[in-house]
């Protein structure tokens, strides 16, 4: 057997293909974006974010991309896909056809090419107090006992505490996109996380929070949020309950 036999063989196995690569990336320096495009080889198995980092490793390595755990639990790697905001790590590359366009993150500030700052997304997150509040004040920083839950009493939040806080649903957000004082899909979410936590008694002081047109009251319910989630955490449902606590307050 010849090597170019031996050679497409394991081009076979593998399901290799030959993609164009778009990026629109941010210059800092120039407070612009440039597009750099490429022909890269895709195995059947390659995420986007495995072929990001081999144009780094074997085309351009002035590309700058975000990433850690490369298994959707770090939710680093969060960009532009196709038109649509994914993880690059949980995307697989062939899957979206001969051509794949990759752009920052919209709905935050572009840092470097597909980086993006994520700060505004924690600054709302944290307005929400995302944390346990007791109102024992002592008990709070130095409890002497646990607090056991039923079954049923964590499967009153578990699904929204599986969030990541990748910035997906922020940048799918239509309202996020036009009212930049909007807390958005995240923090809402994680208010209505830790507010239906029975060992948490801090739901009046967090539906104070969100209260407003800035707050449940601005969100239109396009679902975007919760299509684009990559951990099926459901912000809109969130956002749902928020609204009926704080009519029934």
């Amino acid at each position: 057997m010849t090597a170019r036999s031996e050679m497409l063989i394991q081009e076979s196995k593998l399901g290799l293909k030959t993609l164009t690569i778009k990026i629109k990336r941010y210059d800092p320096e120039k407070n612009r974006f440039r597009t750099s495009i490429y022909r890269m080889e895709v195995s059947r198995y390659d995420t986007v974010l495995d072929v990001l980092l081999k144009i780094v490793r074997t085309n351009d390595h002035t590309l700058s991309v975000r990433y850690s755990c490369r298994m959707g639990i770090c939710g680093s790697c969060g960009m532009t896909i196709n038109g649509k905001p994914r993880l690059a790590c949980m995307t697989n590359a062939i899957s979206l056809g001969e051509k794949i366009e990759i752009e920052p993150l919209r709905n935050f500030p572009p840092v470097k090419d597909l980086v993006v700052d994520l700060e505004p997304l924690f600054h709302k997150h944290k307005q929400v107090k995302p944390w346990l509040i007791r109102k024992d004040f002592e008990e709070q920083f130095n409890p002497k006992k646990e607090y056991l839950q039923k079954p049923e009493e964590v499967d009153r939040y578990r699904i929204f505490s599986m969030c990541i806080k990748c910035g997906i649903c922020m940048a799918a957000c239509p309202t996020v996109a036009s009212n930049p004082r909007f807390l958005g899909p995240q923090p809402l979410s994680q208010a209505y996380r830790w507010i239906a936590d029975s060992r948490d008694e801090g739901g009046l002081v967090r539906l104070e929070i969100v209260d407003s047109q800035d707050g449940v009251f601005g969100c239109h319910f396009a679902g975007a949020c919760s299509a684009s989630c990559p951990k099926n955490v459901d912000p809109a449902l969130a956002i749902q309950f928020l609204r009926r606590l704080v009519m029934r307050r």
